[in-house]
């Protein structure tokens, strides 16, 4: 099998080596990668700012760039539910895009999902030390359903403990550009949330979104609550 990487904005600028680690995880697996140059932003910032015409650009530069793919790969729910869910009904009044993009949408993976659902690979004798709580982003939980995939992964790293956390799918107040739009808002949902993450006294937060990540971790730093986030991808890939 050949999988094409999908590496989203928030990856690519601010948390490359997520990008890199999934990378590394499919390589191990003996997956051939692309990586197809001249892929932009999915749209869904300005989707969720009703920028509609311009987000239909950007569908269609993706469509284009990854119709021929055998399968695509993104560390992130988020851009996966964009294209699969959001993709066809921005596309309605453009038949043969729209066709085209019900063809490419379930070929486009988040990567839990993919590693579990698609190729049965939920070993992949990856270590890590200490004990995490694992935050369900909202998109990809109620979007796509991805819930149980990151735990089974999780659940075959050695030396990592998973603990229970109350309201582990309580929005982190990140919601993209809702976080630029509604600052104090934000704040006030985060810092709800992180009250959870820390009365597990677990060492490591570990998600699958990197805006939540960004949220989230960039919370505990700034309040010194001693708790790193970090992307399940890191994790998967480390040895």
């Amino acid at each position: 099998m050949k999988v094409s990487l999908f590496i989203p904005c928030l990856v690519e600028q601010f948390m490359p080596e997520v990008g890199i680690a999934t990378a590394k995880i499919l390589s191990r697996l003996g997956i051939g990668l692309d990586y197809p140059q001249g892929q932009t932003c999915c749209g869904q910032p300005l989707y969720k700012s009703g920028y509609r015409a311009k987000t239909v650009k950007l569908a269609k530069q993706f469509i284009s760039l990854f119709q021929d793919a055998e399968a695509v790969v993104c560390p992130s729910g988020s851009c996966v539910a964009m294209v699969r869910k959001e993709y066809p009904s921005l596309l309605t009044h453009h038949p043969s895009w729209y066709n085209r993009a019900l063809e490419l949408g379930p070929r486009v993976h988040e990567l839990s999902q993919f590693l579990v659902n698609v190729i049965g690979a939920v070993d992949l004798g990856a270590k890590w030390s200490g004990s995490a709580v694992f935050h369900d982003s909202c998109q990809a939980l109620r979007e796509l359903g991805v819930e149980e995939e990151p735990r089974a992964l999780l659940s075959k790293v050695k030396g990592l403990t998973l603990v229970p956390m109350e309201r582990q799918d309580l929005c982190c107040g990140f919601g993209g550009t809702f976080s630029l739009k509604f600052p104090e808002l934000s704040e006030a949902m985060v810092k709800e949330k992180m009250g959870y993450v820390t009365a597990t006294g677990a060492d490591w937060l570990i998600g699958i979104e990197p805006g939540c990540l960004m949220n989230m971790g960039g919370y505990s730093t700034k309040k010194g609550l001693g708790i790193q986030a970090v992307h399940l991808a890191q994790v998967l890939a480390s040895r």
